[in-house]
């Protein structure tokens, strides 16, 4: 096994000889997290063991070891070192006197969960799961909750894809600070149409938020609205069949329109601007349905969700009312909302996102997520309530630490050697 660190000189001394003793190659020991980060590419190792503290760990030398595919392991100290680790998004820890027994040991239990998840899920037999993001005209925020519900799948260890699906006006890529000149999604529907997308094909034309512990794929949308016949409801359903097979997670925002327009059209065969957001929502097996919280946007949704209904089935729909705030609906304004949603609409159980204008500018500004921009933001922790309690596998719920996805980053770390030797 090839190892690096990034350890205090005393430990590090004590832990190399330990590893060669035990047939181990030492590849890199390096004095900063920032050293090591640097030279990951260079150096190539399995695995890297480094000290939980500021100097030696930071959330770069993470989001360079997931991409390469190596693993990392955090010696940890006491309390605030253990915080210190979780904070950058690193939980497989061990502690900082352990002996090298000990820390193959936290290795060998770390590839064994690698290899029955390989066993339990041969490649090629992934079946993910798909979310849809919806909501009606007026801008309830759809393309924010889906951005951060892709955050929050991903920082909870899972692969996830986001896609763009809006026909009418695109706004991941500008949203996440990315170029959108080659639409990826549409790219993505047109090798679909050609039966020539592939895994290898969805990574080359799907772009990567990078962050230190909520990675996650993008595939954008078109920049253009006339560019929409490009979405036809076949592509459209022939793309997200091969997310699944490609990602845990795929998160679609959508377009705003339910409207099925054969009846005003001579031609039943000709494309359907509505037909890409209509597929999505049926090829889902989740449909979050997020509202505006004001009385212009409770009507627009009420009226809407009657249409959206009639599309899914309502037992796959999951109601979130946002920018809760009492400036537009008075005293103790999510239990308002709530009566008027189950007294006008049946609607029962909707989850609640305040408003948040600070956090949510200032993820706009910078292009980021909530989770990167205002980590503590109540927008994002509603959202990750929202994530956690009705969109995660019961068993993600009942995990009390967050596992990383060994398999994605193995498969990438393959990838990249047999690009190296081409």
């Amino acid at each position: 096994m090839r190892i690096a660190l990034a350890l205090p000189l005393a430990v590090e001394d004590r832990l190399a000889a330990d590893a060669v003793l035990h047939g181990h190659d030492v590849v890199a020991r390096c004095s900063t997290a920032q050293e090591l980060a640097s030279r990951i590419d260079t150096v190539t190792p399995d695995v890297v063991i480094a000290a939980a503290t500021e100097r030696h760990l930071t959330a770069q030398l993470l989001a360079v070891c997931d991409e390469a595919g190596v693993r990392m392991l955090a010696l940890v100290g006491g309390e605030v070192e253990r915080r210190l680790a979780a904070s950058v998004g690193l939980y497989e820890m061990a502690p900082s006197d352990a002996t090298w027994p000990q820390i193959e040991a936290a290795l060998g239990s770390l590839r064994r969960s690698f290899v029955q998840d390989a066993a339990a899920q041969p490649p090629g037999s992934r079946d993910g799961i798909v979310i849809a993001v919806w909501g009606p005209a007026g801008s309830p925020g759809r393309t924010t909750l889906a951005i951060n519900i892709a955050a929050e799948i991903a920082a909870a260890g899972y692969s996830v894809a986001l896609g763009d699906v809006d026909t009418h006006s695109a706004s991941v890529a500008p949203a996440l600070g990315m170029l959108d000149e080659a639409p990826g999604f549409a790219a993505a529907c047109r090798l679909a149409g050609a039966e020539s997308l592939t895994q290898a094909e969805l990574e080359r034309i799907g772009q990567r938020y990078r962050s230190g512990h909520s990675s996650f794929w993008v595939l954008t949308g078109i920049g253009r609205a006339s560019r929409w016949p490009e979405l036809s409801d076949s592509r459209v359903a022939a793309t997200i069949a091969q997310c699944r097979k490609w990602v845990d997670f795929t998160v679609l925002d959508t377009g705003f329109s339910l409207e099925m327009d054969e009846e005003i059209s001579s031609d039943v065969f000709s494309p359907r601007r509505n037909a890409a957001s209509i597929a999505a929502l049926r090829e889902a097996d989740r449909v979050v349905a997020v509202g505006d919280a004001d009385p212009v946007g409770l009507s627009r949704f009420l009226r809407a969700h009657v249409d959206l209904v009639e599309t899914v089935a309502a037992g796959r729909v999951v109601v979130v009312m946002n920018k809760i705030r009492a400036s537009v609906i008075g005293m103790n304004p999510a239990a308002q909302v709530a009566q008027t949603l189950y007294r006008f609409g049946g609607i029962d159980a909707a989850a609640m996102i305040p408003y948040d204008r600070a956090g949510l500018d200032a993820a706009i500004l910078t292009g980021q997520t909530l989770a990167d921009a205002a980590a503590r933001s109540p927008v994002r922790a509603a959202i990750r309530a929202l994530v956690t309690s009705r969109l995660l596998p019961p068993s993600a719920i009942e995990q009390k630490i967050r596992t990383r996805s060994w398999r994605s980053r193995r498969e990438e770390k393959a990838r990249r050697a047999v690009r190296r030797h081409r």
